[in-house]
């Protein structure tokens, strides 16, 4: 794989006295630990190993990896594993991409109270569709769906959104036949979209009644009760956005599009191009513009601010699996659903070797202890290297112990 010109960790280094100096009384400790990872990853500072061909005896040094899962840099092995075990799950029918968006007008309020705002995005999007989907007048059947929250644009500005991966059918309410949507077309938006913001509102004002949402700085008006009611009267007016992109194909074009979508972070170090006049330059999608590629420049503070919008609270579960995917009795549904589709379960080293191969997640497609030099030999740890503690200013971004974030 060809290594990026630039990295995010690069951008870090560099400019995180700068934004501490600007902004390090306003972050919260998620953040500040996540510009320390990141900036270490794979870096003397965390330790690492010697390994050595056992044929041809070339050697390499291997950094430990920060595990954030905010970091650029160590999303392929997760995602790779995660996709093994999604490929097991696939059914043989028609995929739909469904998307919910949150209006602009309630970014300042997600910053403010992201674990609360983010929740009732995933509740509000998972009740819509599992509702109208029940309804008989459309679907009329229990489906199940994967969620993965985004909450970045391609400029890195907050944009709150969710893409939900949906198989085209369900389950009938006796559990009886599997229900089949109609060829190309899952469920109608329109009615997707006024089911989501009546939903979403109501937990929204439900939460303020309840004092379960902040307000600080210019949004601290809203603690007035009739300033409050202004704004949900005014996002009820609104129209809010809810998509569905055209249908997939089968489960091989699925794992390849999950691929691109469950472990993204905010921006990969691929968009990257290099680091000028303390501007940060990247590439980004310009949707406005018929999707066109542009180059933008940010100052080197202002992309550390972008970047770190979109870090979500600690423990907080970014991919969800609602209806007959959750968690508690998928086995038994999918089991359920491929016995009225009359498909057999694939065996588990068939599902495991299947999606690194074939479907688009290369990362193991080579065995990561290959020697890159004779291209036979396998490579073994010979030595231990401890972690060099550094004095740079990164380390003032450190306020508790390197953990392990992977969720």
């Amino acid at each position: 794989m060809i290594r990026p010109r630039l990295e995010v960790a690069e951008v870090f280094r560099e400019f995180t006295p700068a934004f501490l100096h600007r902004y390090g009384d306003t972050i919260s400790p998620d953040q500040r630990r996540v510009l320390g990872h990141v900036a270490r990853c794979r870096t003397a500072e965390l330790g690492g190993h010697v390994e050595e061909c056992d044929r041809c005896g070339h050697r390499r040094i291997a950094y430990n990896s920060c595990c954030n899962r905010h970091c650029p840099k160590c999303q392929a092995a997760a995602r790779a594993q995660w996709l093994d075990q999604r490929s097991a799950e696939l059914l043989p029918v028609e995929y739909f991409h469904v998307v919910f968006t949150l209006p602009h007008e309630i970014g300042p309020l997600a910053l403010q109270n992201r674990r609360r705002i983010y929740g009732m995005l995933f509740q509000a999007a998972a009740e819509s569709l599992l509702t109208i989907a029940a309804d008989p007048r459309h679907l009329g059947a229990q489906i199940g769906f994967l969620a993965v929250l985004h909450t970045w644009g391609q400029n890195l500005h907050l944009h709150p959104h969710v893409h939900c991966v949906v198989p085209g059918g369900g389950l009938s309410p006796d559990q009886r036949q599997w229900i089949a949507c109609r060829l190309g077309f899952f469920l109608p938006v329109r009615v997707l979209s006024r089911l989501f913001r009546a939903k979403f509102l109501s937990f929204l004002r439900d939460a303020q009644e309840h004092r379960q949402i902040l307000f600080h700085g210019q949004q601290r008006y809203l603690e007035e009760p009739a300033r409050f009611r202004q704004l949900i009267a005014a996002l009820r007016e609104k129209e809010w956005v809810v998509y569905a992109k055209p249908p997939f194909g089968g489960p091989e074009v699925v794992l390849k599009y999950l691929a691109r979508y469950t472990h993204q972070v905010a921006i990969s170090n691929y968009r990257l191009i290099a680091i000028e006049n303390d501007q940060v330059h990247f590439h980004w999608k310009d949707y406005t513009d018929g999707n066109r590629q542009k180059t933008m420049a940010l100052a080197g503070v202002e992309f550390v601010r972008r970047f770190l919008l979109h870090v979500v609270p600690s423990g907080f579960v970014r991919i969800r699996h609602f209806g007959f995917l959750a968690h508690r009795h998928r086995a038994e549904k999918l089991e359920l659903c491929r016995r009225l589709l009359n498909v057999e379960q694939a065996s588990d080293k068939e599902a495991g070797a299947q999606p690194a191969m074939n479907q688009g997640t290369t990362e193991r497609a080579v065995p990561p202890d290959l020697c890159p030099a004779c291209k036979e030999g396998r490579l073994v740890v010979i030595e231990k290297l401890e972690r060099q503690r550094s004095k740079a200013a990164i380390q003032a971004v450190e306020m508790s112990p390197l953990t392990t974030d992977t969720s």
